[in-house]
């Protein structure tokens, strides 16, 4: 028996390989690449590259009134259009110093709430999709689709609702609707035990996702990760209780802040989850303090040309992915100087180049879904 020894090019096993995942859509959430540097079947390296999908927002901000830039905002994250526009109206809102309707408060909070839950469901149903169950999306869409059908009919829209205002909203809600909502999210409510046996359940998703593409805390504080992501890796933060906007301040005995310690896929996931099954709880409580207000107007009357007075403010949300920043100045014209955005998926996404390194490529979309991204948040 003799030993052949096969040459296959010059130290091809020594060299290290570099590939380009994407510029692509599919199960990225947006067209985003990444440049991974592999050594085998192992990522050496590994760098997010942005800027695909950027529209310049924040420079037309400049060239669009209070009343337009509204519709700007709401586009970034299209998974979370409603939270979009509230950042940018409690921003503009607070320079003014106005105070809003008691309707108008407990109403976005709770349009807030199922916004969150929107995006959630699409989260709990294309993420277990991109590892290679096909069944959780169809539950997740059913779901999607009770909670769209009743923000279609109270705003008009199924993905960029338009529905704030400065001052408060658009209009009253329509008569019978506080029926139909209560409905749709007891529906929903009912058949969110299906996440928990279908994808938790499943010992195939669980050997997939648990111990793999681990956050440290010290890596979410130094790159400013939030949201769910933040919350599976032990930072126990959400503005929603910590900084109370909204009516968030009268629902700390229903918010529940749930925090993992693992910070590895399986706790996002679950992370996610909880979160989803809480909001159904926040909105079932907004819609019993809704049912006991007394008529009353839903937003300001508004001059015909609004101009903030000069400054610079400072506004920040608890957006369905993470922390939302809004800080705008003014130079006491109609449109804003400057709206600066700090969108949650933008510094969520930087923490690929900590997480990748060290990681099989097979493990790979395994964390890239499970950092819960959309890309227009994060190019703006």
């Amino acid at each position: 028996m003799t030993e052949t020894t096969v040459g296959i090019g010059g130290a091809a096993e020594s060299t290290d390989m570099v590939l380009n995942i994407g510029p692509q859509h599919p199960s990225t959430h947006g067209v985003l690449r990444l440049r991974l540097v592999l050594d085998g079947e192992r990522v050496r390296e590994a760098e997010p590259i942005v800027g695909y999908m950027h529209r310049g927002a924040e420079k037309l901000f400049e060239a669009r009134d209070y009343r337009q830039i509204i519709m700007l905002a709401n586009r970034h994250d299209w998974l979370s259009a409603f939270s979009n526009e509230l950042g940018v109206v409690l921003a503009v809102e607070r320079m003014l110093g106005m105070e809003v309707p008691e309707r108008a408060v407990w109403t976005r909070t709770l349009l807030a709430e199922l916004n969150r839950v929107l995006n959630h469901l699409m989260f709990l149903g294309s993420y277990p999709l991109e590892l290679g169950g096909i069944t959780p999306v169809f539950h997740a869409f059913h779901e999607r689709e009770e909670l769209q059908t009743v923000m279609e009919e109270v705003s008009g829209g199924r993905m960029h609702y338009m529905f704030n205002r400065v001052g408060g909203l658009k209009e009253d809600l329509p008569a019978g609707w506080l029926g139909r909502a209560r409905h749709a999210v007891a529906q929903v409510r009912s058949r969110m035990d299906v996440y928990d046996r279908l994808v938790l359940g499943n010992e195939i998703f669980r050997a997939r996702t648990r111990g793999v593409g681990v956050l440290t805390r010290e890596t979410v504080h130094a790159y400013g990760v939030s949201g769910p992501i933040a919350r599976a890796s032990g930072v126990d933060f959400d503005l929603r209780r910590d900084e109370p906007y909204l009516a968030y301040g009268e629902l700390q005995d229903t918010l529940k802040v749930v925090t993992r310690e693992e910070g590895d896929c399986l706790a996002r996931f679950e992370c996610l989850l909880e979160q989803t099954h809480n909001a159904l709880e926040l909105a079932e409580a907004c819609l019993d303090r809704i049912a006991e207000l007394p008529p009353g107007p839903i937003n300001q009357r508004l001059p015909k040309v609004l101009k903030a007075p000069e400054g610079a403010t400072y506004a920040w949300t608890e957006n369905p992915l993470g922390l939302n920043g809004y800080y705008l100045v003014s130079k006491g014209e109609k449109t804003p100087y400057r709206l600066k955005l700090r969108s949650a998926s933008f510094n969520n996404i930087q923490a690929l180049t900590e997480l990748l390194p060290g990681t099989l490529v097979a493990d790979m979309v395994a964390i890239l879904g499970s950092l819960f991204f959309v890309v227009g948040d994060i190019d703006k």
